[in-house]
């Protein structure tokens, strides 16, 4: 195996628990602005995905950043969907009855 690849690898699964341990310790009330810097973010992987599939290398790049691009987008589109459902508890309901 590839000593770069090993050491991608490496920094992948540190990634991976560094990230699970920094969201689970934010609390509910910073989740909404934080949903939405995370939209943010996801919406640049997406053009570094789009900018990688559009590369054509070789078959595998293009796989890879087809995938990437249906991974965002999932990241975006359910983030958009959090962030929209987390706002509708915070608006006044109009029960359209006398005051």
């Amino acid at each position: 195996m590839p000593e770069a690849l090993l050491v991608s690898i490496y920094v992948f699964v540190l990634a991976l628990f560094v990230g699970v341990e920094v969201i689970t310790k934010v609390p509910q009330i910073l989740h909404t602005p934080l949903m939405s810097g995370s939209n943010a973010i996801s919406g640049i992987t997406i053009v570094g995905a789009l900018l990688i599939a559009g590369r054509v290398e070789s078959p595998l790049s293009v796989v890879l950043g087809v995938f990437a691009v249906v991974q965002a987008m999932i990241n975006v589109v359910g983030g958009f969907l959090v962030t929209d459902r987390m706002l509708q508890m915070f608006k006044k309901k109009q029960d359209g009855g006398p005051a």
